[in-house]
Order: structure tokens, then C-alpha cells, then sequence
């Protein structure tokens, strides 16, 4: 029997973090790249320190005489990603900053593995595991500490891109422990809110009055009390912030981008990757699956886990487990998922529609727990194997 009563933690970070700047840049190549040909091959890193910015990795198209061509567009993308965050700070600016492309063409060797032939499905991008998770404890089958948290961070982007707080700056980081009482959320026992702002002068006090009511504003009705801890700029100031006082790196926060460490990970990162990449896209159908089954009112806790190898088209294992929660046996929904849905890659990518530029808006405020939208976006949010899973069991 699982516990039903703790204090459960998780943190989020801003578009503004210098990792989530290198995500959304990698993700904004792979949109254009997706957008001149859908079928494109993509696995893009990128680097960011104080006024420079760096991007590598490899890059494929049918035709590669186009390559040469198209790189010139990467630096104008990754501007329009800075510029849109909001960095004009001396140390790094959309304008100024130094860009350089290292991007190369797709190795033949990983492509031949991948690649469908006349007597080869399509194969998997590379070995792994892949994990999803849902829970029905928020109604967007998501945990409450991770939603959250994203959900105070997307705020205050909000108001500062508004121009309704115009001393709040990119830079952000929050943290959230949730109080749960048989195996519910209950209330929050802390907050921690990291943001960078304008003035030196300004304490952590003032950074507080600024975002308390917008944090109040999302939190549920009643889960702030008089014994909430809070810790807004613990540190004093926060001046100096993005990739001028950090480095960042793609790839970096893959527990903000999934589940705040509620469930498990397979290690893979997602941004910058191609959906033939199944750390990406059986993740993706991971969490649609499991998603699926809670909606279905199977269990109120489901995880998923697939696995592949290279080269490879269909999963060499589907796991679930409902975490003592189900209405049958796990393996029962073993058995009827892949009666409901294809796992080979191609399976995958065909049934979410991911061949589409829909990556960069996933960058920031995590991959999962977000609103299906009408093209294609967060597809894997959908609730629409509810009826073939039960026809299925």
C-alpha cells in the first residue's frame, strides 16, 4: 500500500532559465526544419553563456544539397527565440549576441538504422526506455507539485511580456511542497520563487509583493494558510540572470519537462529531437497511454513504460502499473495496448500527428498536462482511446 500522507516536492523553471533558452532554440530549429520538409531529420543541441550562443548536432533532408542553403536561416531563429523571452541585457541580447552553427549533416550510419528499406519496417532512433505517468489527483491527470509550479511561472511571464510588471526579467525558477492527506493535495507547506527583476535596490520583500497575487492567483482556493513557508529571492538579488550568470544547455531539466520526479524517467531528453527519436515520441505516446487509461477510469494511477532498440520497429516491451490503484490487473492493460495503438515509431508518429512544427511551444511550462490544440499540438493530451481501451479489456 502506497502512502497517503507526505509532503511531496517539485520545481519549475522559466522560458528564461538559460537550459529552457537552449531548449526553446532547439525546438524552434526542429520546427523549421519540420516545416520544410516533414519527414526531416533532426538532433539539435544548443549552448548558451554570456553573449554567446552555440548549436550543434546533426540535421538531415531528402535532398541534402538543400542543407547548405538552409543553415543560413539558424541564426535569425535562434534571435527570434531570445528576443521573444524577453533577453536585452548587455551581456546578452537578441541582437548582439554571437551565434554559431554547427549543425552537420544526419551520420549515414544512425540514418541506415532508422531508415525504412525494402525488407525493413522503419527502426526505432536509437536503444531505451521510455516511461509515462497520469494520475486523476488534478484534472488535467497530472501532479499537482509539477502543474503548479509550471502554472506560477507561466503567470508571471505573462504579466511581464504584458508590461503589467515591468521589473520582472526572464530568469525564473519556483519550487512548490504539496501537502497530501489520503493520497490527495491537500495545501502547500512552502513556495520558493526565484526571479530575476531590474532594480539592485530592490529586496526580496518588494520582489514578494510583486508576485504573491499572481501566485494566489493560481494556486487552488484555500491551499496557501498562515502556515505556508514562503521563500521569494531567498538569496537577495537577482540581477544578473540568463545565460549571462548561467551557462545553459539543452536538455538539462528532463524531470521539469515530465513529472517533477512523481514518476520515473528514462533519461532521455526530448527538445531538439526529431519524433524518430523515441526518447521524444514513445514518451509522448507513454503519457497518452497512461493518460488514457486513467480517463477510462481503470486506475487513479497508471505508469507506463516502453522500451526500443535501434534499428528496431516495434517496442521490445510495454509495462504498466497502476500503483495498487487499478479497477484490473495490470496486465490486462498490457495486453490491450497495443490492440488500441501501433508503437512502432512510425506507428506513433501517425497516430499523434508529430511530423508537424508543434516543438517549441513545448520548451517551457513542461511537455505534459497541457490542452490538446486544434493543429496538432500536445496530441498526446488527448482522451480519445478512452472507449477502445475498455473494448479492449
Amino acid at each position: 500500500m502506497s502512502r497517503q500522507n507526505y509532503i511531496f516536492t517539485s520545481e519549475s523553471v522559466s522560458e528564461g532559465h538559460p537550459d529552457k533558452v537552449c531548449d526553446r532554440i532547439s525546438d524552434a530549429i526542429l520546427d523549421a526544419f519540420l516545416s520544410e520538409e516533414p519527414e526531416a531529420r533532426v538532433a539539435c543541441e544548443t549552448f548558451a553563456t554570456t553573449n554567446r550562443v552555440v548549436i550543434g548536432g546533426e540535421v538531415g533532408l531528402s535532398d541534402q544539397n538543400r542543407l547548405a542553403t538552409y543553415m543560413d536561416r539558424i541564426p535569425d531563429i535562434a534571435r527570434a527565440c531570445i528576443k521573444d523571452i524577453g533577453y536585452e541585457q548587455d551581456k546578452f541580447h537578441h541582437a548582439t549576441c554571437e551565434i554559431t552553427n554547427l549543425l552537420h549533416q544526419q551520420s549515414a550510419h544512425i540514418a541506415q538504422g532508422v531508415n525504412a528499406g525494402d525488407n525493413k519496417d522503419e527502426g526505432a532512433g536509437d536503444q531505451g526506455i521510455m516511461f509515462g505517468y497520469a494520475t486523476n489527483e488534478t484534472d488535467a491527470l497530472m501532479p499537482a507539485p509539477i502543474l503548479f509550479s509550471h502554472a506560477i511561472l507561466k503567470r508571471l511571464a505573462e504579466v511581464r511580456k504584458s508590461g503589467a510588471e515591468p521589473l520582472l526579467r526572464p530568469d525564473a525558477k519556483s519550487q512548490i511542497s504539496v501537502r497530501y492527506e489520503h493520497g490527495k493535495p491537500m495545501g502547500v507547506t512552502s513556495i520558493v520563487l526565484s526571479t530575476q527583476h531590474a532594480d539592485a535596490s530592490q529586496s526580496s520583500a518588494d520582489i514578494r509583493a510583486i508576485v504573491e497575487p499572481y501566485i494566489r492567483e493560481v494556486l487552488p482556493a484555500g491551499w496557501i494558510t498562515d502556515e505556508t513557508e514562503w521563500w521569494v529571492n531567498p538569496t537577495g538579488t537577482f540581477v544578473i540572470g540568463g545565460p549571462d550568470g548561467d551557462a545553459g544547455l539543452t536538455g538539462r531539466k528532463i524531470i521539469v519537462d515530465t513529472y517533477g520526479g512523481a514518476a520515473p524517467h528514462g533519461g532521455g531528453a526530448f527538445s531538439g529531437k526529431d519524433p524518430t527519436k523515441v526518447d521524444r515520441s514513445a514518451a509522448y505516446a507513454a503519457r497518452y497511454l497512461a493518460k488514457n487509461v486513467v480517463a477510462a477510469g481503470m486506475a487513479e494511477r497508471c505508469t507506463i513504460q516502453l522500451s526500443y532498440a535501434i534499428g528496431v520497429s516495434k517496442p521490445l516491451s510495454i509495462y504498466a502499473d497502476t500503483h495498487g490503484t487499478g479497477e484490473l490487473e495490470a496486465a490486462a492493460i498490457e495486453a490491450a495496448i497495443p490492440k488500441v495503438m501501433d508503437l512502432t515509431p512510425r506507428g506513433i508518429r501517425t497516430h499523434l500527428e508529430l511530423n508537424k512544427p508543434i516543438y517549441e511551444r513545448t520548451a517551457a511550462y513542461g511537455h505534459f498536462g497541457r490542452a490538446p490544440e486544434a493543429d496538432g499540438g500536445f496530441s498526446w493530451e488527448r482522451t480519445d482511446l478512452v472507449d477502445a481501451l475498455k473494448s479492449s479489456v
